[in-house]
């Protein structure tokens, strides 16, 4: 077992709390600050990470990336509009050193598009590396591993 001191873990769990609470309140220019500027964020499927193949349904290898999805969405994607919420377990903290945690935590995403009643989207976990800047904790890398093997016609939002 791992042990962490009250700060560290006080701000592992407001990290995770203030990701969801962003991505559901459809902020979206909030998400790639939550991030180091040479990053990687990858959406893929529990099959393959099972199985060791790389293959994902989104690869994003920096901050300058995460800034381009959401442009993406802002502007040139065109969906039926929907909304999201996020509901994220404690982090499992898997390994610890100076200023570098590597957590592991379930989510749960819920749709809501207008007229229709709420839906459960996608759910699975997710494997992060996250390290210590002087802006606070922000996440090197966030690995988004989802359960199911079938998925709406396209992810239009980060999870």
């Amino acid at each position: 077992m791992i042990k962490l001191d009250f700060n560290d873990h006080f701000e592992l769990s407001q990290l995770y709390a203030d990701y969801a609470s962003a991505l559901s309140s459809g902020n979206w220019d909030l998400w790639p600050e939550f991030f180091t500027d040479e990053c990687c964020y990858r959406l893929q499927p529990r099959e393959n990470f099972d199985r060791g193949f790389p293959l994902a349904t989104l690869s994003f290898e920096s901050k300058g990336m995460l800034k381009d999805r959401v442009y993406g969405i802002r502007e040139t994607l065109f969906h039926d509009p929907y909304y999201q919420r996020i509901v994220t377990g404690a982090p499992v903290v898997r390994k610890a050193s100076e200023g570098r945690f590597e957590c592991e935590a379930n989510y749960a995403v819920f749709r809501t598009k207008l007229s229709e009643l709420s839906s459960v989207f996608n759910v699975g976990r997710y494997i992060d590396t996250i390290v210590r800047t002087p802006d606070g904790l922000k996440f090197q890398s966030r690995l988004v591993v989802y359960d199911s093997e079938m998925i709406p016609n396209s992810i239009i939002y980060p999870i």
